[in-house]
């Protein structure tokens, strides 16, 4: 999965080398437009307590195509105006196509989105998100105003197959996963590829079906689900996605966070960082825990009491750690 400007330098195993990537390709002065080719429910029930559409957008013919790399995010300007009269900004939505986009031509770029609907707290209005439920009422064939790509950090390494992989994801995070994923299973690279996907009901579960189906294809992925706010059949107590990997029970996620392999990606709601990095520190020994995170001295002892404003001061994540939250 690599371009003709992806850099070549040889990196090793405890090192990863990022490839050089293009960016801002498509500015926001001078978008180009693209088209809804389809979109559809990704959540694992109609019943699921929010709505998340996996949107698929034709950029054939636009200085897009072909133009991205799994982990990136591309631009959308909502039309119309705010209350001010003046033009809605620019939101960033992450890509969950792989590189070569749904159809490996370059042509189909996709991400997910979640509708945003809730109550002001004060005046108990309706609140609706601009631009997510702008996406969400969108139908096939209509047209949609699109910058990007952007992200030169989130990315796969250059030599994928030097490298193993925990992908950690609550909600849409999910989104650029699913696109790096699909690119480490089309390379058929050996690694071990470990998804924990957390959602606050099973019905919340997006991609729940491919997921499940990636897994009985291919033994060097699986797939584990923290669900937050009920037991399953497979989980007797609620679970985050931090306690996923306190309860391994098989021992293959903690076999691959203290192997020098393994690369750590995690994406979802801002705060959800935390808690992995306080299970981290205390599921490893210094040693192990220093591959991902350098930790203050004076913070090292009290890991129930870390707060998140102590990232990234003291601390702080090493280059095996890729971190996008929002």
């Amino acid at each position: 999965m690599t371009s003709s400007n992806q850099s070549q330098t040889v990196e090793s195993s405890d090192n990863p080398t990022l490839p050089d990537v293009d960016q801002h390709i498509v500015k926001p002065n001078a978008p180009v437009v693209g088209k809804i080719h389809a979109t559809r429910l990704c959540s694992a029930s109609r019943k699921a307590a929010g709505f998340a559409r996996h949107i698929e957008i034709d950029v054939s013919g636009t200085p897009l195509e072909n133009s991205w790399h799994a982990g990136q995010s591309f631009g959308i300007i909502p039309p119309g105006t705010t209350e001010n009269g003046k033009p809605h900004k620019l939101r960033l939505y992450s890509i969950a196509a792989p590189t070569g986009g749904e159809t490996g031509d370059g042509t189909i770029l996709t991400t997910t989105v979640k509708r945003l609907i809730d109550e002001h707290w004060d005046s108990h209005n309706l609140v609706t998100g601009v631009c997510s439920n702008y996406l969400c009422n969108l139908n096939v064939g209509e047209e949609i105003t699109l910058t990007g790509p952007v992200g030169k950090r989130f990315l796969l390494p250059s030599q994928p197959e030097l490298h193993d992989y925990i992908f950690i994801a609550t909600g849409t995070g999910i989104a650029p996963f699913r696109g790096m994923i699909t690119d480490l299973l089309n390379a058929k690279v050996k690694s071990k590829i470990a998804l924990l996907m957390g959602a606050p009901y099973e019905t919340d579960l997006l991609y729940h079906d491919t997921l499940l189906n990636w897994e009985a294809e291919n033994e060097n992925f699986s797939y584990h689900t923290a669900i937050s706010r009920h037991t399953t059949p497979d989980q007797d107590s609620k679970l985050y996605v931090q306690d996923r990997l306190a309860h391994d029970n098989s021992g293959e996620l903690i076999g691959m966070l203290k192997s020098g392999r393994t690369l750590i990606y995690i994406c979802g709601i801002a705060g959800m960082e935390l808690g992995v990095f306080q299970t981290l520190a205390k599921l490893l020994d210094p040693q192990e825990l220093a591959q991902y995170l350098q930790i203050d001295p004076e913070i090292a002892s009290e890991i129930d009491h870390w707060e998140r404003k102590m990232i990234p001061k003291k601390i702080k994540k090493t280059k095996r750690m890729f971190l996008e939250v929002y």
